[in-house]
């Protein structure tokens, strides 16, 4: 997972959702967020808690990572190797979101 910046936090966290094909329902049993915040939260209508995104990810199989911001790129380099997706550009890496 590439880094993502607290304004696209909400569609990763859905992205993760619907690629493990778990309803909002489902969300909600395992984080105990009642369906129609989740669904807001998804949205974008309303920014979710830091316990609440914590919830979700870890329902998803997902966590938040704090570095030292000296050792980001690194980091981000481990992950992106680990997951095996497309590399990403340095801007991507450093902003967090895909270059234009």
């Amino acid at each position: 997972m590439s880094r993502v910046s607290p304004q696209a936090c909400h569609i990763e966290l859905r992205n993760a959702r619907k690629a493990r094909r778990m309803s909002q329902r489902e969300m909600e049993r395992r984080t105990g967020i009642h369906q129609a915040r989740l669904s807001r939260i998804e949205k974008g209508q309303v920014e979710p808690k830091l316990s609440e995104a914590v919830q979700m990810a870890r329902a998803v199989e997902l966590d938040f990572v704090l570095a030292p911001r000296r050792a980001l790129l690194a980091v981000l380099g481990v992950i992106r190797d680990f997951d095996g997706e497309r590399r990403l550009t340095v801007p991507e890496l450093i902003l967090g979101r895909k270059a234009e």
